[in-house]
């Protein structure tokens, strides 16, 4: 199939789908994700006299593209992620954060080692299950607050701040899942101290020259006024940034977030900060992400709900009660009353991207190909975990619009 003709067949039924889930007040991604697992499940069933459907969900130009809609996806994530708001809510948001990320981790850990069979991944791939219900993902939950006022309240920049934490405790996370797929198994304490050390050098490094040096770089580009010079320099820094992460041995995606989360209105002008937030979004939200989320759909199956039904109600009541538990209880703690409390912990139930990202670098290393593939629980647990993320952003935006408070607080 024409490659013009396999793109405008996918960005079309992209817009289509994912314009209905927002009327239905759901997230897009859940429209685009649709679309990649009913192609799916149309290939399976009528491949054969349609074959221009096999061709859809097993195009290599939809694979190179998903891989560059995750770039763009994890840009876009750290130009929104807004340090000052993490600083104006820090003390709170931090162990709110911390809460959520190291509960879900904890007990999705468990949850895999009890249920994964005996393999020489095992442990990676239970590592993985906990990685997945650490994540949040904000723009959602965003949304819902600012429809009720919310979003400056304490409650709403608690969930702000906590998420910004939750993003960078989860590519930590991830930079320790890198290590262990390459190495085969859980870092010994040596390894991680090297770890450890790589992570600070990385972190060290990118805020240094986020805080000192781009400034100067773009207040040298002032007197140019183009948007694309400054779009181009905002490229440059996230590929240098994602080969010194590559060069640490982590992932190139913590480049890209490191970049756009230090790509602030107060270092780049108010301005530049917009247009080029905007051409970001235009590519993002427009073309890649899209196609990025499609092709994960394709690598969903639906009968996942039917074949592991107990595996899958633990994942999601684990995935649930580990964030109102982990982050609901320290934003109590911290002076929240109860209602604001649970809808710390409900909104940041919420999944969405950032999960999927994860999952599909862990797919694109073959982590899934391992294991006893006749175990039905190994063969669905991709399936498994996209849908943990799906429902719980789902179901996350449905109670969180019923327990929030009517008024800021």
């Amino acid at each position: 199939m024409n490659v013009l003709l396999e793109l405008l067949i996918l960005l079309f039924l992209a817009r289509l789908f994912s314009e209905s889930a927002e009327r239905l007040e759901q997230p897009a991604t859940v429209g685009e994700l649709t679309v990649g697992i009913l192609l799916a499940a149309a290939a399976t069933f009528w491949g054969t006299s349609f074959p221009f459907l096999v061709q859809l969900t097993t195009s290599k130009t939809l694979e190179d593209i998903a891989n560059l809609g995750i770039f763009f996806l994890v840009l876009l994530a750290g130009i929104e992620s807004k340090l000052q708001e993490l600083r104006q809510n820090s003390r709170s948001a931090i162990f709110v954060a911390l809460g959520g990320a190291l509960i879900p981790l904890i007990s999705g850990f468990i949850l895999g080692w009890l249920f994964l069979p005996e393999s020489e991944v095992k442990s990676i791939q239970a590592f993985l299950i906990g990685i997945t219900m650490s994540i949040t993902s904000i723009p959602a939950t965003i949304k819902a607050l600012t429809e009720f006022g919310l979003l400056h309240s304490r409650m709403g920049q608690t969930i702000v701040g906590a998420a910004i934490v939750d993003d960078i405790v989860g590519l930590f996370l991830l930079a320790i899942l890198t290590s262990m797929i390459q190495t085969g198994h859980i870092p010994n304490p040596m390894v991680f101290i090297v770890l450890l050390g790589k992570v600070g050098i990385f972190f060290g490094i990118t805020i240094g020259l986020g805080i000192h040096v781009y400034p100067k770089v773009r207040q040298s580009l002032k007197a140019l006024k183009m948007a694309a010079v400054e779009f181009s320099v905002l490229m440059i820094v996230a590929l240098a940034y994602g080969l010194l992460a590559e060069a640490l041995d982590m992932h190139w995606i913590l480049g890209a977030f490191m970049a756009g989360l230090f790509f602030e209105p107060s270092r780049v002008g108010q301005e530049t900060y917009q247009e080029i937030q905007l051409i970001v979004t235009g590519i993002t939200q427009g073309v890649l992400g899209p196609l990025f989320f499609i092709w994960i759909g394709t690598h969903v199956e639906i009968a996942t709900l039917t074949s592991i039904p107990l595996f899958m109600a633990l994942l999601l009541l684990i995935a649930f009660t580990g964030k109102i538990v982990g982050c609901g209880f320290p934003a109590y703690w911290g002076g929240l009353d109860r209602r604001n409390a649970m809808s710390v912990g409900v909104g940041m139930s919420n999944r969405g991207a950032m999960e999927l990202i994860i999952l599909s670098i862990a797919l694109e290393a073959g982590l899934f190909a391992y294991g006893n593939q006749d175990n039905v629980i190994v063969s669905h647990l991709f399936s498994a975990l996209v849908l943990m993320g799906v429902i719980t952003t789902l179901l996350s935006l449905v109670i969180l619009r019923r327990v929030l408070p009517k008024s800021p607080t």
